[in-house]
């Protein structure tokens, strides 16, 4: 049914939570401040609402950089320069690179019988590098980065940014897997592709969602685009 595969990267291929504890314990320790788990959860907590309100446009890409640094020094009286630690972070999160167990297999697998492609909101140089870093740079056809692309998931031109970059593109035969509903399911729904939800924690799926599968591991994934 499909030739067209859209993969998420974060949470759905790259262990984000990770990266992003590693890329910011470096961050911190380089400003001299502490790395204990009450200031990497609160980070945390700020950047996945930047990151929200971006796909909702109410910030800016170059906004959402260093006001989630500036937010964290403000809660904790850190008095430390935003734009040096959003820069000095970036550099480290580039080279934070950890796969999910499996992704690799179900990559190369995939990549045997479908085009497949990534698309993933993030900075350029950071999802790139973390991509190639993983090593399964070589299973997909090419990466579009929302940054690259002047659209966020799951805004309805990001896709069809995506759509204009890929030969013979056909939303019937297209699918897009990933794990956030937010901007990878509501993307696929909104641009008219079916969706496949990743969601390995047994989520309820909301009221009014209408997914064309869920699944819950990657060998689910396998029964479905491999069988």
């Amino acid at each position: 049914k499909y030739d067209i595969l859209l993969l998420d990267a974060d949470d759905t291929l790259l262990d984000f939570k990770r990266s992003e504890r590693e890329a910011l314990k470096k961050t911190l320790e380089s400003f001299g401040l502490p790395t204990d788990e009450n200031v990497i959860s609160t980070y945390s907590r700020i950047n996945d609402g930047y990151w929200k309100a971006l796909e909702r446009c109410e910030v800016t890409k170059e906004e959402l950089k260093t006001r989630r640094f500036a937010d964290l020094c403000t809660h904790f009286g850190f008095e430390k320069d935003p734009v040096a630690m959003a820069r000095t972070y970036e550099g480290n999160l580039a080279t934070m690179t950890f796969l999910l167990e499996g992704a690799d297999a179900l990559c190369r697998e995939l990549s045997e019988k479908y085009r497949v492609y990534i698309v993933t909101n993030g900075i350029k140089d950071v999802q790139m590098g973390r991509l190639y870093g993983s090593g399964i740079n070589g299973y997909f056809i090419k990466a579009f980065v929302s940054e690259e692309m002047g659209f966020e998931k799951p805004r309805v031109e990001y896709f069809e940014a995506v759509a204009r970059n890929i030969t013979d593109f056909d939303k019937s035969k297209t699918v897009i897997i990933g794990d956030s509903l937010s901007s990878d399911m509501k993307g696929g729904i909104n641009f008219g592709i079916d969706t496949c939800w990743y969601n390995p924690s047994g989520k309820p799926i909301p009221d009014g969602m209408e997914l064309t599968y869920v699944v819950t591991s990657f060998e689910e994934i396998r029964e479905i685009f491999l069988k």
